[in-house]
């Protein structure tokens, strides 16, 4: 093969290279498949080898030098740039992610809701289920933390702040991690979960409202609630698209599309430990500490605030694509 051949042979593919490349120098990783860069590399340095092997010229064997020196210049950066990638992921993954999958978190969310507010609508025409749903032993503790003449709370219980931290670490993230690991019963168990949460936090909830002092419960959640029950929603996010690859796997085998699938849903499965990170960090070390309740309602509220405004705004413009939206 003499030089021309060679060059019409490959030109399309140096042409896609530099595309690639070009797209990962600008940090918009999220419209490339990243995990090929290692391949197109190696596949630059064995065409610059054969280049060099049959002396064809230097236009082509300099063109090819720069290309894989311009990959290995990508990889370096990927490998020694951590804290760039974590920081992309906050700044603009994890929100592209949630807005490519709206659908899913409005269908997580109603499965959340709606049974929260209907056991706690339930609870005036029957008590009966949200005694049954509680137990002795919970309505006990309900009263202990939340009754109207409690004196005690979660820290008496915990002894320290550091021990209520563990502890909603080991729980809420414990239930998260269930959550995704249902979307393996095609997303059925991941609703499930979220459901079943619905309903005894509803429960919970309607049981202090109607029995037990309502400030003593909403002050201590209020702060927290907006991240955990969030990181919560986007478990069942990221179980639902991995639960949706087997149902729907398209032109790809179940067990490809499970794979693209887990690439999708990673990015909601770290948002939701991080939220949920987040909402431990807080329970822990704020919520029950002896704030007035008007002040702990407006952390609250700027929770709230803060997470409707950036997963609206963050990762919009300066360059950053996002990708299509998928169902």
């Amino acid at each position: 093969m003499n030089e021309k051949d060679f060059k019409e042979k490959n030109n399309a593919e140096w042409l896609r290279y530099n595309a690639m490349m070009e797209v990962v120098e600008k940090g918009d990783v999220g419209n490339v498949d990243i995990s090929q860069v290692p391949a197109q590399v190696r596949s630059r340095c064995l065409d610059l080898s054969l280049a060099r092997y049959r002396v064809y010229g230097s236009r082509v064997c300099d063109l090819l030098n720069y290309q894989v020196t311009r990959g290995h210049h990508v990889m370096a950066k990927s490998e020694s740039g951590m804290w760039e990638k974590v920081v992309h992921f906050f700044v603009a993954g994890f929100p592209q992610a949630m807005r490519r999958e709206w659908r899913l978190l409005i269908v997580c969310w109603l499965f959340f809701l709606v049974p929260f507010f209907g056991i706690w609508w339930s609870y005036e025409h029957d008590p009966e289920w949200v005694h049954s749903l509680l137990g002795e032993s919970e309505r006990a503790n309900m009263d202990a933390w939340y009754g109207k003449d409690s004196k005690g709370g979660m820290r008496d219980e915990f002894g320290s702040n550091f021990a209520m931290f563990g502890h909603y670490i080991n729980n809420n993230i414990g239930i998260d991690l269930l959550i995704v690991a249902g979307g393996a019963l095609a997303g059925v168990g991941s609703l499930f979960v979220v459901l079943s949460n619905g309903l005894q936090m509803g429960a919970a909830m309607a049981y202090v409202m109607h029995e037990g002092s309502p400030e003593r419960l909403l002050s201590f959640v209020s702060g927290h609630a907006p991240y955990e029950l969030l990181g919560m929603i986007v478990a069942g996010m990221a179980g639902m698209r991995i639960g949706m690859a087997m149902i729907k796997p398209g032109q790809l085998s179940r067990g490809r599309a499970l794979m693209e699938s887990g690439k999708q849903g990673l990015p909601l499965i770290m948002g939701a430990c991080a939220l949920t990170f987040l909402a431990a960090i807080i329970e822990g070390f704020w919520s029950a500490e002896d704030f007035p309740a008007d002040l702990k309602y407006m952390v609250g509220y700027v929770g709230w605030f803060l997470l409707l405004v950036y997963f609206v705004f963050a990762g919009r413009g300066g360059g950053i694509r996002e990708e299509g939206t998928r169902s």
